[in-house]
């Protein structure tokens, strides 16, 4: 059994199909990335497994329990940290008190989990008493992250990790989420940047307009003629 599972997925906003039955699977342990342009349905998607959408059809099973009528809190709590498309940093907030909001299924945030984040982003426990809303964008993606790793999330959902960022810092960023799988959390990526996205990923799904057109092995997506013409910047011939 897979640890999550959306079984035709169904959702609309208002008249318009968002996501048009799309089934998708990650195994415990995995990093799974979703691919597509714009308006695919990438954020949806994850929207919807955490608690902020909800489908009209279909089914989310999360360790086999359906999820997909729950609130967004509820969730967490099973074990889901979801890290938004666009960072949504607490402004006013400092570092820590934005990593402290990150654990509050626990009333508080814990020492270790503190310790865990300001070991994988040291740049943040250089920042820790600084507002969130004066941080690069680099860093408040890392803060974006370590704000949900606080919820010691067993599935981490990444939406665009490294949107704006400059390519020294993607490269850090992806190291980075490798490092998180590699310590025993499972990882759904939605990304634009296919090429970094399968380079560590183990699997992929590419959505167009609500639909999965294509899943298979990452390294056998970075070498498939469609993928690569169409989000590689590569010819298909």
């Amino acid at each position: 059994m897979a640890m999550l599972e959306l079984h035709d997925v169904k959702v609309r906003y208002g008249a318009i199909g968002a996501l048009k039955g799309i089934t998708v699977e990650v195994d415990e342990g995995e990093i799974v990335t979703l691919l597509g342009a714009n308006g695919a349905g990438k954020t949806t998607t994850l929207r919807t497994i955490s608690g902020q959408l909800r489908p009209y059809e279909g089914q989310i099973r999360f360790d086999g329990q359906r999820i997909d009528g729950m609130a967004a809190h509820q969730v967490v709590g099973l074990g889901i940290g979801h890290s938004p498309e666009g960072r949504r940093v607490f402004p006013r907030m400092s570092v820590l008190e934005n990593l402290q909001m990150g654990a509050y299924r626990f009333g508080k945030a814990r020492k270790e989990d503190l310790d865990r984040v300001f070991t994988l982003f040291p740049r943040l426990l250089e920042r820790k008493t600084q507002d969130g809303g004066t941080l690069s964008g680099g860093e408040q993606q890392m803060l974006a992250i370590g704000r949900a790793l606080m919820s010691r999330p067993r599935l981490l959902l990444l939406d665009e990790p490294s949107m704006g960022l400059a390519p020294l810092l993607v490269q850090q960023i992806f190291d980075i989420i490798g490092e998180i799988n590699a310590q025993g959390t499972t990882v759904l990526l939605v990304e634009q940047n296919a090429a970094q996205a399968l380079s560590i990923a183990h699997r992929g799904y590419v959505l167009e307009t609500g639909s999965i057109v294509m899943s298979d092995g990452a390294s056998s997506l970075l070498v498939d003629p469609r993928v690569k013409a169409a989000y590689l910047g590569e010819g298909a011939a």
